[in-house]
């Protein structure tokens, strides 16, 4: 800093950081693209941020470090991927992860920092075989089960088709009530996602869980292999020395599972039997290419027992027991915690980074404030967006029931979209190669106000055609919020200087009417409650013949009939 007649002046000039790609394919527009750090597939960074001073360096190790045993044929992704092997799951994730050949799949499969949870059954049924890893594309889960209280397998294949609708990249079934079996059999066969579960909430149906023994933990692990189960979620990692760690916590435990096997623990004054099993639970996996989830069941419950030494004991377990799933040939990623205050999140990914030598991190959220239910799909992925930035390959959303109840439609779908948000964020900010295209392209439909397009290019067209609709029907070259003369985009549109708004094949026509609503744009605008029904019943009719139209009725009385049913319904006339 210098100083001019006594004021202080600074560099105009401040350097840019080094910078990671540019997360457009075609280099549009003025941004110098990502701020992250050049790409590192093959190595222990892949899409990475950069350190904050102090954060925990990569491990040295990979799963090549606990290489397959001699004379073993390969069975599983892991140890084909270690054998030199290109198998077909790989090809086929290499065109769903086009910035990424099917080698470098391969290598970051052997490695052991992704995986690709694809149960031999299941990819005999419908399953499309996806990766989750820091070298792809963020990933979401979708958590959904019946529950004691509420739901049945029919409304849980419901939510499971709704949560793929709404882009999550698999799901988990953590049913504890209902028929288990059955609804976790439906899923599986239905399902082109991965699916998840947690064995344990099975394998206490209908009996004591200190009757619960160790031929019935692998009983229970290989009869969801067989079912075609993509990857369990086995809480291995919570010992029997940990359990003081909590005792002066705020929550205590709030894993399901965790809380479980520290019950079990207490009665039966043992270790926790998912550790002593886990090398024979490891064998089972193996032979269906089942996927670890090694769960974090010391997880904080709130801020206040974020990053403590409980979690922390719990997530060098996991680094062991990683190690012990890879000499085994099993695949992993590690499960990671629900509520961390926002300067923590970084610290804790990258911890999780180096202690499980770079194995994929699946987090829940994590929340960023406790005070919110009911909005806890949106504190959790302002969470969400930061561990996916700084390591995490999967984010399991959290939806607006969070805390409060069991999620039904309309909760999965609000879940989904805040994820997918988080999740995008973080792969542009990350510069993953043509992570941006889409954004660029809604951002030229934008600026030619080709709102068609704009709405075409959208996640949830429905509901951005809606709430334009709401307040002007007309598809003109402005919006409500600033009506003709106030509209910059247009009056940048028509300054010649401007490139703004010209990009060809996004050009707009004269100023129409839009259409009329369709049935899922009109329940957006019912449950706003803005409009009366009155005026949404005009712009769902609008441009369309009303159901009593001659070319529609062909008989006049019937025709009329129905007109003095909508005349009831709504209280005005038929358009």
């Amino acid at each position: 800093m210098s100083s001019t007649q006594g004021k202080p002046s600074f560099d105009r000039n401040w350097p840019l950081p080094p910078l990671g790609s540019n997360p457009s394919s075609r280099r549009e527009g003025t941004s110098p693209g990502s701020f992250s750090l050049r790409p590192d597939v093959g190595g222990p960074l892949a899409f990475s941020s950069p350190d904050t001073p102090g954060m925990p360096q990569p491990s040295p190790c990979t799963a090549m470090d606990w290489p397959n045993e001699p004379g073993r044929r390969p069975v599983t992704q892991l140890e084909c991927a270690r054998a030199g092997v290109i198998t077909p799951e790989m090809r086929r994730v290499a065109e769903r992860e086009p910035h990424l050949t099917p080698e470098q799949v391969r290598a970051e499969v052997a490695a052991g920092r992704m995986i690709i949870p694809a149960n031999k059954v299941h990819l005999g049924c419908r399953l499309d075989p996806m990766c989750i890893g820091r070298a792809s594309r963020t990933k979401v889960n979708a958590n959904m089960g019946a529950s004691p209280v509420s739901s049945s397998t029919e409304e849980e294949l419901e939510k499971l088709r709704w949560a793929v609708r709404w882009g999550a990249d698999t799901v988990m079934d953590l049913s504890t009530g209902g028929d288990l079996d059955a609804c976790r059999e439906a899923i599986v066969r239905a399902s082109t996602v991965p699916i998840g579960t947690v064995p344990i909430y099975s394998m206490i149906v209908g009996k004591r869980l200190e009757d619960l023994t160790h031929e019935d933990i692998l009983k229970g692990i290989e009869h969801q292999a067989k079912q075609g189960v993509d990857y369990f979620t086995v809480h291995a990692g919570v010992l029997w020395e940990h359990l003081h760690l909590v005792k002066d916590r705020l929550i205590g435990i709030v894993s399901r599972g965790g809380s479980l096997l520290a019950k079990w623990m207490l009665i039966h004054r043992r270790q926790n039997p998912m550790y002593e099993l886990f090398d024979e639970i490891c064998d089972i996996m193996r032979q269906y290419d089942v996927s670890f989830s090694l769960g974090d069941g010391l997880r904080p419950g709130g801020l206040a027992d974020a990053t403590d030494a409980a979690q922390l004991a719990e997530l060098y377990t996991l680094g062991e027991l990683t190690e012990r799933s890879w000499a085994k040939g099993v695949q992993v990623m590690i499960e990671g915690p629900g509520h961390v205050p926002f300067d923590q999140i970084e610290h804790n990914m990258k911890l999780e980074r180096r202690a499980c030598h770079g194995a994929p991190f699946y987090v829940l959220g994590p929340l960023v404030t406790d005070i919110f239910p009911g909005y806890d799909h949106i504190t959790s992925c302002i969470g969400a967006t930061a561990a996916a930035y700084h390591g995490a390959s999967m984010l399991c959303y959290v939806t607006p029931k969070e805390h409060l109840g069991l999620p039904k439609k309309e909760d999965v779908k609000q879940g989904c979209i805040a994820y997918k948000i988080a999740a995008h964020a973080a792969d542009v900010a990350l510069g993953i190669p043509g992570a941006r295209d889409r954004d660029d392209e809604l951002t030229k439909a934008r600026a030619a106000l080709n709102w068609e397009k704009h709405f075409e290019l959208s996640f949830d067209p429905d509901t951005a055609r809606a709430l334009h609709d709401e307040d002007l029907d007309v598809d003109a070259d402005f919006c409500a919020m600033c009506g003709h003369d106030w509209c910059s985009v247009r009056i940048s549109k028509e300054i010649a200087e401007f490139a703004s708004g010209k990009a060809e094949g996004f050009e707009r026509g004269k100023a129409v009417r839009s259409k009329a609503l369709t049935a899922e744009q009109r329940e957006v605008l019912e449950r706003r409650g803005v409009l009366s029904q009155e005026e949404i019943e005009k712009l769902a009719h609008k441009g369309k013949k009303a159901a009593c139209h001659s070319d529609t009725v062909a008989d006049p009385l019937e025709a009329m009939k129905v007109q003095d049913q909508v005349l009831q319904k709504t209280g005005s006339v038929v358009p």
